[in-house]
């Protein structure tokens, strides 16, 4: 089972390699890779959670300002991470920080709603995260935050041209994760994220992909009761415990 972690951390090192020479144009100011800065709590997220295969992966689209951001795990809303999760490891700075969106790692005043939405359910359907990381792994897609004006730029925005090399590196770094974790499914938390595991793993057809709804507080549906929604999503996929 050790194997599997210590294979995740060098797929993790490798895209945080690839996609650190990246350079990206207006209106992105700044750009965040947590996978270097905050190595530390996403070395031992990856030591806890991703050791062992499992059933589904949940596949995000990359890191919110106040959740992995601040703390290097996946809608990693600081509350959960230190207090659910129980990692709480020391996060350093990126190298250019705009002002509106500090890293303050887990000192962080912020909350992040997606993270918040996230484990509150995983909580409330499996009760601890051993007994729902048994079964489950939460990835994102893209491990960059783009901050465009103090706020968030999401991959999709991005010009072709920029985006090509990113999705490539992601691309080989989702198809990594499959092959040591060997899922039966691949959950798009959204569908920017579904969209880009059925390209990434279009020769895999025994691999199943399907899509939940996100929890962004942007979205009205998951504000008209996210948790209900997606309890039943992955009560049709066979997902949730009797």
């Amino acid at each position: 089972m050790a194997k599997i972690a210590t294979e995740m951390q060098v797929a993790a090192q490798r895209l945080a390699d690839e996609v650190r020479p990246l350079r990206f144009g207006p209106p992105v100011t700044h750009v965040y890779n947590p996978l270097d800065y905050a190595w530390a709590p996403h070395r031992k997220y990856i030591e806890r959670f991703g050791a062992t295969r499992k059933r589904a992966v949940l596949l995000g689209m990359n890191p919110g300002p106040f959740g992995m951001a601040q703390t290097g795990v996946p809608f990693g809303d600081i509350p959960s991470v230190r207090d659910f999760l129980k990692i709480d490891e020391p996060v350093g700075k990126p190298p250019r920080e705009h002002p509106s969106r500090p890293i303050l790692g887990f000192a962080c005043p912020r909350g992040e709603v997606s993270g918040t939405r996230v484990w509150s359910l995983v909580r409330a359907l499996w009760g601890t995260p051993d007994a729902f990381f048994t079964d489950f792994y939460v990835a994102n897609y893209c491990p960059l935050v783009f901050v465009e004006d103090g706020k968030n730029r999401t991959p999709d925005k991005l010009p072709a041209a920029e985006r090509a090399p990113l999705t490539a590196a992601c691309d080989r770094h989702l198809r990594r994760i499959v092959e040591l974790l060997e899922p039966t499914w691949v959950i798009g938390v959204g569908g920017f994220a579904e969209k880009q595991a059925r390209l990434a793993l279009a020769d895999m057809p025994n691999l199943k992909i399907s899509q939940i709804l996100h929890p962004s507080p942007a979205s009205p549906a998951a504000n008209r009761g996210w948790a209900p929604a997606v309890t039943t999503q992955l009560t049709n996929l066979g997902l949730v415990p009797a």
